[in-house]
């Protein structure tokens, strides 16, 4: 029996060991794809933004940061999308959140495209633990930039990298 127990632990502790998690998003290395519906329900795939520089930014109707970010991301998208800057904010709102999602993007005049991701895949493909969370992706599908976080006025290299994003 006591020969039992260190063997039972050894099986146990097998099943815990960490496997290889597969490899984040970073700078320098290709966007993951990612498709998501409108609010209409039309799919969008990320790859089929190539060409364009392309904010991504997931984000949700109750986070208190990514209410407090969308008129910077708003007044971004209006300065640059004559430039071939695309803004893509996915909502994370899980169920059936479609109503309350359409309401948010009329209260903050949101003109840019509005994807809604409510099974969340954007959080586990892109590891996103919180939002916001914000990714500059260039015209090759190289991501640029990123932060886990709200996204500022006063990120002079977060605006830098729009700039060298877009030449």
């Amino acid at each position: 029996m006591k020969r039992v127990l260190p063997v039972a632990m050894l099986w146990v502790l097998a099943g815990c060991v960490a496997r290889e998690a597969p490899a984040g998003p970073r700078v320098g290395a290709p966007a993951p794809e990612y498709v998501a519906a409108t609010l209409e329900g039309d799919t969008v795939a990320l790859s089929s933004l190539r060409g364009r520089v392309v904010l991504l930014n997931l984000w949700a109707t109750w986070c208190a940061p990514c209410r407090h970010e969308t008129p910077f991301l708003q007044s971004l998208y209006e300065r640059y999308r004559d430039r071939g800057f695309e803004i893509v904010g996915i909502s994370m709102d899980s169920g059936d959140a479609a109503l309350q999602v359409a309401a948010f993007v009329e209260e903050y005049g949101v003109t840019y495209t509005i994807l809604h991701d409510p099974q969340m895949r954007g959080m586990e493909l892109y590891q996103v633990l919180g939002l916001p969370a914000t990714f500059l992706i260039d015209r090759n599908g190289t991501i640029r930039w990123m932060r886990y976080g709200p996204v500022d006025e006063s990120d002079t290299d977060f605006l830098d990298a729009i700039e060298d994003a877009l030449g």
